[in-house]
């Protein structure tokens, strides 16, 4: 079973596979929450920005293009958690030209669809808006603001699978740096673009683009200056068939479950426009906290995904339990104490945003329900991160697909119009994540069951075999 196996590990690497693992879930998850925070403190800037020198219109006009944003996104994202869980497997055993092939292939694959995102995001933003029955009084400013962002697509993808790759190895100190350098950048633009130089959300928009063509660049250096098997070499760029499948397997899932809970979130975003700009305003603060809240769950999940995935290459069951576990009451337990956090100092934060007494609100409403609760999201995160290491992601995919997007579709139009309230809408939120996390318990039972018979199955025939 591989037992006696030893990763090599670099300055910024982390050896998945041997000694203790609680410290070094920390030591990755720590700097990827930061990195995830930082971006959006940085993204609030954007909101903070246009809510107090642009004025409400203007805040819920960025507000309403997010859900959309991720819909256009989350795919080709959830696609790079492929290539971390290709790129983790291949540096754990020692693969090093499968690495490197694999690399190449990712980023090749990144630059193709970030190029494919840009214009179908210029091409269709005005047409989903209006779907989404935006209002009219901010729909001229939403659409600005969504067609210069995604201008920026081809950045926003080379950044997100270079820092997969980095991850695959245990490296979230660099990708930290990168989007700190970055997002002081995007604060500066957007205090000149929208305060000094009054453009209003084109202004953030363009700093938002600006600050991810830095991040792009410096990831891109970092790749191409590594001395280990995932150097980046341009001449190198090309999509390699075999690995580009291993790829889609497991990032394709991912990217649909990711894509079509957000599809649920923008008929949420519709259903909060119903209720006018100044719950859209409300709800695009408490959203952005939210966002904090999720971040630092995510990180956790992608620690176990590369933790769980470099351990299955290599053989380790038991150590891949503990893994989940591990990360069981490192989710929970920050999930707890931020959730709470936003729970009782919820209107102070909301002040940061918007001085309207009536945003604000709006905000504690959506808060007062989604705050407390917030572990379970982190949980139900957490176990299709542990299944796609073992290179499941269909079924998780299947199973969050009609635990969450079922239960919130099923509110929607079912339950919500007859209690019509911000508090009773979003009450679909810890509703969903129940109702997933049961679904997903079982799933894991059994995939996990079938891996280790199939880990004891390949270890006995390679025995045999020498």
């Amino acid at each position: 079973m591989n037992g006696g196996f030893t990763v090599k590990t670099g300055k910024y690497e982390i050896d998945m596979c041997n000694g203790s693992i609680m410290d070094k879930l920390i030591s990755f998850s720590v700097p990827l929450m930061l990195s995830s925070i930082l971006q959006l403190m940085f993204n609030a800037v954007d909101i903070i920005v246009v809510g107090r020198f642009s004025g409400s219109q203007a805040l819920a006009a960025v507000g309403s293009t997010t859900a959309l944003i991720n819909i256009f996104t989350n795919l080709f994202i959830g696609i790079s958690m492929g290539a971390n869980v290709l790129a983790a497997r291949y540096f754990a055993a020692g693969q090093e030209k499968e690495m490197s092939e694999s690399v190449h292939t990712s980023i090749t694959l990144a630059l193709i669809s970030g190029i494919l995102m840009l214009f179908v995001g210029v091409g269709a933003s005005r047409f989903t808006l209006e779907m989404m029955a935006t209002p009219a009084n901010v729909i001229d400013l939403s659409v600005i603001y969504m067609r210069i962002y995604f201008m920026g697509m081809p950045f926003f993808m080379l950044y997100n699978y270079g820092a997969a790759i980095l991850r695959a190895v245990g490296d979230t100190k660099r990708p930290l740096l990168f989007l700190t350098i970055s997002g002081m950048a995007n604060v500066a633009l957007d205090l000149l673009l929208v305060i000094v130089i009054p453009l209003n959300v084109a202004g953030v928009a363009i700093g938002t683009v600006a600050s991810q063509m830095i991040s792009s660049i410096l990831v891109l250096r970092c790749l191409y200056k590594s001395e280990g098997s995932y150097r980046l070499r341009f001449s190198k760029l090309m999509v390699r068939g075999v690995y580009l499948k291993r790829i889609f397997q497991v990032g394709i899932p991912a990217g649909i479950q990711s894509t079509v809970i957000n599809f649920s979130n923008a008929l949420l975003q519709s259903s909060v426009n119903s209720f006018g700009d100044t719950a859209m305003a409300g709800y695009t603060a408490a959203n952005n906290i939210l966002g904090f809240l999720y971040v630092s769950v995510n990180a956790v999940t992608q620690a176990c995904m590369s933790f769980t995935s470099q351990n299955y290459s290599v053989g380790k069951t038991k150590r891949m339990d503990r893994v989940f576990l591990d990360c069981i009451l490192l989710s929970a337990g920050a999930a707890a104490v931020l959730g709470v956090s936003a729970w009782v100092f919820g209107s102070h934060i909301l002040r940061i945003y918007t001085a309207d007494a009536e945003v604000i609100r709006c905000g504690l409403e959506i808060l007062s329900i989604t705050t407390v609760p917030y572990f379970l999201c982190g949980i139900m995160d957490l176990i299709p991160g542990a299944l796609r290491g073992m290179g499941h992601s269909a079924v998780p995919m299947i199973l969050s697909v009609i635990g969450t997007v079922g239960t919130r579709i099923l509110w929607i139009y079912v339950f919500f119009p007859q209690h019509r309230s911000l508090y009773f809408l979003f009450i679909s939120y810890p509703g969903s994540w129940i109702a997933t996390i049961l679904m997903q318990a079982v799933c894991f039972y059994f995939v996990r069951k079938k891996c280790v018979r199939q880990l004891q199955a390949a270890g006995a025939e390679k025995l045999a075999g020498g």
